[in-house]
This record gives structure tokens, sequence and C-alpha cells, in this order.
């Protein structure tokens, strides 16, 4: 039922709200019954939509594209990967990709030769069926519409092969098999239940939830968020809204006794394979669904699961973000840590454990670069016997970087075999500072003038500059402003006042 409210509240186009692998995963190991997934369900929605109105969706922004499509790239790959088994008609339950290819190499004997040879043409067909549209003649409307309707087209013609060819007590194909018809009633989500006889009031439920309550909409946000992106196809994607659309989607259908749903990548990559343009597309996946459940499950009995594979095989391929990754390359080459660290972690680990560590190499990353701001320290001889250091300072200062600072002039200066008896930070692109940069660079001073060196801040920032001076007045001393390096070492500079303007009192500084 999450389609039909995606429709209402989501901004993608592509993604399709429902049950997840992950999802799935993550409530089986931390529910005794369907109580509690349904419980679950209802308070992954309602925390989920308290982190859309609180605005929280700022927090994804720490997603970046190299993790993006690492996790894209790793999810396609896990996914086709759980399809293997059935593409060659080997019964099996793994959808992790080592557990996957281990286990279909283990049983490549067990190959059944009428579900490969369906599956694989089925593949190839689905393929060659996407690429048709692009060809140029005079049915290019013909091609066009075969190409976007080739997955519903594979499955009516797999629904027909097994239908004709099965008999009474045989099947040509591994099917579906039975779904039971029609909707579970609208109810409202337990907040008790009973195992074996013992009753369980709701905090008991709650405690064996645990720190479920939170994982599980961690995941949700972060796995619709980057399913999301992955389609926006250049769209904005407005994360505070989508989390309230994915908060009000679980709400909902906790109602109808639903697990916690999220964006699923298989249904959005097949949904966007098939041309979506609006997210109106999600009413036309529920309201097939419904009539499917309605009315059609017995015919849906023969759908081979072969077929189901080849399709989904086919939208993995195309998911993959090729060119992404080659700009990736191109661009800047140290980017591609995140994204190899997302790739192998999703692949031998879990997709939610790999996302994280891909975000956590980024933010390590902006850290670094914090504390490791780019200084820049030249020469200049302008008095006689007397040499400038200039420190040129590209970026903000920060509290990271403060020592970093301080330890690199006071290194250069004590092994640097002339003499130097000035430094000057150039600070025009300094526009805030902290109370620890503030405090290392008086500490800097005291530092330099044991080495018989004076420093002067030349053409500080208003603002930084006042951080400086509101901690000890006779840093005023320090600043400079003037147009050339020569006014400033001068000694016959005629000396100039400027006005700081701070929040508690107005300094003077001379020049």
């Amino acid at each position: 039922m999450g389609c039909f409210v995606y429709i209402f509240f989501g901004t993608c186009k592509d993604v399709t709200i429902g049950p997840t692998a992950i999802m799935s995963v993550m409530v089986q190991v931390h529910t005794h019954n369907a109580d509690y997934a349904i419980l679950a369900c209802f308070f992954t929605g309602v925390i989920t939509l308290l982190m859309g109105v609180l605005n929280l969706g700022v927090l994804v922004q720490f997603i970046s594209i190299p993790v993006t499509t690492g996790f894209t790239m790793a999810a396609a790959i896990t996914i086709a990967s759980g399809q293997i088994n059935n593409l060659f008609g080997i019964s099996s339950s793994s959808n992790e990709f080592i557990e996957s290819w281990t286990y279909f190499f283990k049983h490549i004997k067990n190959t059944q030769r009428n579900d490969a040879l369906l599956g694989i043409i089925t593949l190839i067909m689905l393929l060659i069926m996407r690429k048709i549209k692009d060809i140029n003649s005079s049915y290019k409307s013909l091609t066009k519409y075969i190409s976007l309707s080739r997955n519903a087209l594979a499955v009516v013609v797999g629904i027909i092969l097994c239908y004709f060819l099965s008999s009474d007590d045989w099947l040509p194909f591994r099917v579906s098999g039975k779904i039971v018809s029609g909707l579970p009633p609208f109810k409202i989500p337990p907040f008790h239940t009973e195992i074996n006889g013992t009753k369980i009031d709701f905090e008991d439920m709650m405690g064996d939830l645990g720190a479920s309550l939170i994982s599980i909409p961690l995941i949700a946000v972060l796995e619709t968020i980057a399913v999301a992106k992955s389609f926006s196809m250049g769209k904005i994607i407005d994360a505070s809204q989508e989390m309230v659309a994915l908060g009000l989607a679980n709400i909902f259908s906790s109602f109808f006794s639903s697990i916690p749903i999220s964006g699923s990548f298989t249904r959005t990559a097949i949904n966007n394979a098939s041309g979506v343009k609006t997210v109106l597309g999600g009413a036309i996946t529920g309201i097939l669904v419904l009539m499917t459940l309605a009315f059609l499950t017995n015919t849906f009995y023969f759908i081979p699961k072969a077929t189901l594979s080849a399709i989904i095989i086919a939208a993995m391929i195309f998911m993959v973000e090729y060119d992404r990754i080659a700009e990736i390359w191109r661009s800047k080459k140290t980017d591609m840590i995140p994204f190899l660290v997302t790739v192998l972690s999703c692949l031998f680990w879990t997709l939610e454990y790999g996302m994280v560590c891909g975000i956590v190499v980024n933010i390590l990353f902006i850290l670094y670069k914090s504390a490791r701001p780019t200084i820049i320290i030249t020469e200049e001889k302008l008095l006689k016997n007397i040499k400038i250091a200039i420190v040129d300072i590209q970026e903000n200062l920060t509290y990271s970087s403060a020592e970093y600072l301080k330890s690199k002039v006071v290194k250069y200066i004590s092994t640097h075999s002339e003499k130097i008896g000035k430094v000057v930070i150039r600070g025009e692109e300094i526009h805030t500072i902290d109370s620890t940069v503030a405090l290392n660079i008086l500490s800097l001073k005291q530092d330099l003038l044991a080495l018989n060196c004076e420093l002067l801040c030349w053409n500080w920032q208003i603002p930084s500059a006042g951080v400086i001076c509101r901690l000890h007045p006779d840093a005023r001393k320090m600043f400079k402003f003037s147009k050339t390096l020569q006014e400033v070492v001068s000694t016959n500079m005629q000396e100039s006042t400027l006005t700081l303007e701070t929040d508690c009192e107005t300094i003077t500084i001379p020049t």
C-alpha cells in the first residue's frame, strides 16, 4: 500500500516503495512473529516521519556521488547474483553476493536444462529489445513501444510457454507457485502479542525490538534516498520530503499487516527500465498488484522463475553507472577510494553497512582536508639583511587545523638556514576562525619571538581579526592593512587605524 502514499508525497518518479531484501533480513533478526514485524513497520514510519518533519534531510547530503554510485553498483551486482541460481533452475534461498555464487558453483550440477535455456534466451532477448528503440527505421514508434513493454512481454511469453507445455503432474520450468489471493484486513497495528501461550505487552515488545527501532528507520531512509538519488537524473531530491513520504507509507502500510518498507532497487530499476515518467506510475503498479492478488493469482502460478530472474538481471546490467565511474576516475582519482570502499563493503559485508562505510570514509576525507589546509610559505627580502616569510593560507582555518598551522610555521623558521626576521600571514581568504585558532595564533606569536622573529597578520578579514583581538588587546599590533607588502614591513610606514566593530566592543587596531 506504500506505493499509493508515495504518489502524493514522494518526489522521484522511479522509486517504488515496498518490502526489500534488506528490510526483510533486518526484521527477521529482531522479531519473533508477525506482530513484531508489523509494530516495527509502524514505528519505522513514526520515526522516519519525525525526521522529515524536523527537516533532517540535510544529513543525507553526506552521501556523495562516489558513495551513491558505489552503492548502486554493489546493489546491482548483489541483486543480479541473487538471481543467478533461479536463472539456471537451481533452488536457492540465498540473496547475498558471496553466498549466491558459492551455492551456484556447489550445485551447478543441479542445473535444469529447460530453466537455463528459457532464462538465457529471455535475458538475451530483453537486452536486444532494450536496444531496438535506438535503431533508425520507419517503424521507430513501434520498436519504441516494444522496447518499453519488453518486461511484460517476457512474463506473458513465459506464462504461455509454461502453461501449454505443462501436464497434469509435470511442469517444464520452476514456477513462482501458489500465491494467496486477497489483502490482509485493515486493523490497528498490534501493541501486544502472544507467543506459545505467553502474553507479551507493549513494553516487552519494545524491549525486544531494541536498537532495531533506530537501525531499521535509518537503513530504510538511506536505502530510499540512495535509490532516489541514483535515479533522479539531475533532479534535486528533497530528502526531508522523501522522509515524510517514507514515514507516512510505513505508517499506512502497518495497518495492512506490512513489514517495514523502503525504496526497492530491484523494482525501481525495472520501473526505470520500463520508461516510467511520473510518480503516478506507482498507482499503476499498486492497482496491478491489487488486481493480481484479487483475480489473477491462479494465472501467475505459471510464471517461470527463470523469466523473472532474466528480467531482474537485465535491469541490473543497465543500473550500473559505467559513465559516472569513468567521470569520477577522470575528475579526481582520490574519489575512487570511497567508491571502492562502498562497493567492496557492500559486496563482502552487507549493503547497509557498506553504505555506512562509504559515508564514513568520505567524512574522513573532509575532516582530513579541514585539518590540513593548503599553506604555502615563500620568502622575500624587502629589508636589508632581513628575510620575510610569507604564509599564504588559501582556506578558512578551523580548530582542527590550528595546531597544524602553528607547527608548520615554527618548523619552517627553526630549520631554515638563513635568518628570517618577520613572518607575515596573509588573511584575505580567512573569513572566520574560532577560539582555538585564535589562541594558537597568539601562541605562535610567542614561539616566534623566542626565535627572534616577529609575527604580522596582513589584510585579515575583519571578523577573523576581531576574534583574536578580543582575546588579547595587544594583539591589535600584529594586524596590518595595506596594499603592498613593502608598506607592511617598512619601519617608516605611516600609522593608520582601523576600527573593528564587534558584538561587545569597538577595537581600534594600529597598522
